[in-house]
């Protein structure tokens, strides 16, 4: 997280104030802009940052204004916060999500919690592993429509008449001949991303910080039923950030796992129903078809529903669907047993689950919830300070 904890750090001030005297470049000598330092939850390792765009307060700063502004979509009603809400960890609770034209979109939004330490970026791309890059497909997509921008220049034009653009801009791209551009407005929204960093739940205070006041005593039996290996939902969702697909500095991980949950198996064969065919869509690949990506476990209990396509409306729901190892659809389009699905991960072999066992399982996502990230302002819209 960023060192600067305010809602406006004084540093901006005091560049506004140099515009105003006549210093558009709104380069002082004097306050000086404090080096950008993590104040990481215990447990928490240091994400992986790209050497080509350095954390700094500066850029999380224009990064926050530029991810809550709805002037980066073609007609000025939607912003990326519009599919990533703070108080749903940066999700909508929508089962997919809307463009900025209406169109519906195949898939969910994906939580943004953590997200600086993600090996790939939304569900099914082993490509996408920079924030950087993946910006461009919300911005200029068409298939769907999100943001709609139509080109690059459209969005530098429109910010360059932006004041408090022009000053976080030239702070946060000092060097820069000419700093507001695209390319740029991109690196500071990734920069921001990265700093939504979440680890203060009832089970961090619990497990980290060995306050066992903090989670209920049916969230730990929860827990040492999620370790353990009867159910072994942690060989998926794995360490601090409960997912497989996650890396720190210094990491560079060559193995990507993408797994195939039984969710659906339309012709025996274990078809799932296009679009949205997972990694398979990438690759074309048979053998990936319904893989996907493992999302984190961390603020699942605000984040429904669940799965690529919101599917499945409820918790409990996820954990009949896992203890089924696969759903049965009876009927309509989608009909098929995902038990049976030879595409199935052969780590999903089903569980029995008494009725105090899922309450305590419940007990612990519902623990895994961070009230404190949730609401915290340095996470929020600063067009309405």
């Amino acid at each position: 997280m960023s060192s600067s904890r305010t809602h406006a750090p004084v540093w901006i001030a005091a560049l506004c104030a140099a515009c105003a005297l006549g210093n558009p470049s709104g380069v002082e000598p004097e306050p000086v802009a404090p080096a950008f330092a993590w104040e990481l939850p215990p447990g928490f390792p240091e994400p992986s940052v790209p050497p080509n765009n350095p954390m700094s307060p500066q850029k999380v700063e224009l990064g926050r204004r530029l991810f809550y502004d709805k002037r980066l979509s073609n007609n000025g009603t939607f912003s990326c916060a519009s599919c990533h809400v703070q108080a749903l960890a940066f999700t909508d609770g929508r089962a997919t999500a809307i463009g900025s034209t209406g169109q519906l979109h195949p898939r969910s939004s994906m939580s943004l919690a953590n997200v600086a330490y993600a090996s790939t970026l939304t569900w099914a791309n082993p490509l996408m592993t920079a924030l950087e890059r993946q910006a461009l497909v919300p911005e200029l997509g068409d298939a769907p429509v999100e943001l709609g921008l139509h080109s690059i220049a459209q969005i530098e034009e429109r910010l360059r008449g932006v004041a408090i653009y022009r000053t976080l801009f030239r702070a946060s791209f000092p060097d820069a001949e000419e700093p507001i551009t695209a390319n740029h407005m991109n690196k500071a929204i990734a920069t921001f991303q990265r700093t939504l960093i979440s680890g203060r739940s009832a089970f961090d205070r619990w497990y980290f910080d060995g306050d066992d006041s903090a989670m209920s005593e049916a969230a730990q039996r929860g827990y040492a039923l999620f370790d353990g290996p009867a159910l072994g939902c942690s060989r998926c969702h794995a360490g601090f950030n409960f997912s497989d697909q996650t890396r720190a500095a210094g990491e560079n991980r060559s193995d990507l796992p993408y797994h195939n949950t039984g969710l659906y198996n339309i012709d025996r064969g274990g078809t799932y129903p296009a679009p949205n065919t997972g990694v398979h869509e990438v690759t074309q690949n048979p053998a990936d078809m319904g893989r996907f990506k493992v999302p984190s476990l961390r603020n699942i209990a605000v984040t429904a529903p669940y799965m690529h396509d919101g599917s499945i409306a409820t918790l409990s729901e996820v954990l009949d669907h896992y203890a089924a190892g696969g759903r049965t659809i009876l009927e309509g389009r989608a009909a098929g047993n995902g038990s049976q699905s030879p595409l199935k991960s052969e780590r999903l072999t089903g569980f029995a689950l008494g009725a105090q066992e899922r309450a305590d399982l419940l007990a612990f996502l519902d623990s895994l919830t961070d009230d404190e990230f949730l609401g915290d302002p340095k996470f929020s819209d600063p067009w309405r300070e």
